[in-house]
């Protein structure tokens, strides 16, 4: 099997929701569906959390660059403006 990857892990989600909202499988086919998407969810929710925290801003202070984790918040974007 191929290295799984946050974008294949994404699609197969995106097949796996069309799948079960066609409502053509049987009980159990629905179940072993579900519970495959809640773990390629688990593993894209995963894959999100180690890329935001990798995330930072780059301000320019006195200079000097300085690393300024992300938070997602618009209080960076104020500070970028200089607000």
């Amino acid at each position: 099997m191929a290295k799984k990857t946050f974008e294949s892990a994404l699609a197969r989600l995106e097949q796996i929701t069309e799948e079960l909202e066609d409502s053509e499988l049987s009980l159990d086919s629905s179940l072993k569906k579900f519970d495959e998407g809640i773990k390629l969810a688990g593993y894209c929710n995963e894959q999100l959390t180690k890329a935001k925290s990798k995330v930072e801003l780059l301000l320019e202070k006195d200079d000097k660059l300085e690393a300024i984790p992300f938070d997602g918040s618009d209080n960076e974007n104020q500070n970028l403006s200089g607000e």
